[in-house]
């Protein structure tokens, strides 16, 4: 008597797993999104503190983000979590005219999960 799984057994085994998955890739893929917008929001933030930061120590907006690493209020450009890239970030100019970077806005395309879009963040 020889001692194995017939492929029908295996084949109920597979399917149970296909159908598992199923049920889980959509949750784990809802997840993953909520991760990048709650990053997204932290990363802006950061930049948001360390622009103002910079214009109460100097009484000038940064010339670009760079500047923000350079004179040490930031460790580093972060990446957008949604675009992967740390280049997409959309600078503000002060409204009141002149150079520098007031605010900054994610340069991602498309909506977050709330229905707003992500530059407007």
């Amino acid at each position: 008597m020889s001692r194995g799984f017939t492929i029908i057994e295996l084949l109920v085994v597979m399917a149970v797993l296909a159908v598992l998955a199923s049920l889980v890739a959509p949750r784990y893929m809802e997840k993953v999104q909520t991760a990048k917008e709650v990053a997204l929001r932290h990363n802006l933030q950061g930049l948001r503190t360390g622009i103002d930061q910079f214009y109460r120590d100097q009484s000038r907006y940064p010339e670009n983000l760079a500047e923000l690493v350079a004179k040490r209020y930031i460790r580093s450009i972060p990446a957008d979590p949604v675009t992967e890239s740390a280049t997409t970030w959309v600078p503000v100019p002060p409204k009141e005219g002149g150079n520098g970077v007031f605010d900054i806005k994610s340069g991602a395309p498309g909506r977050a999960r709330d229905g707003s879009s992500y530059g407007t963040w």
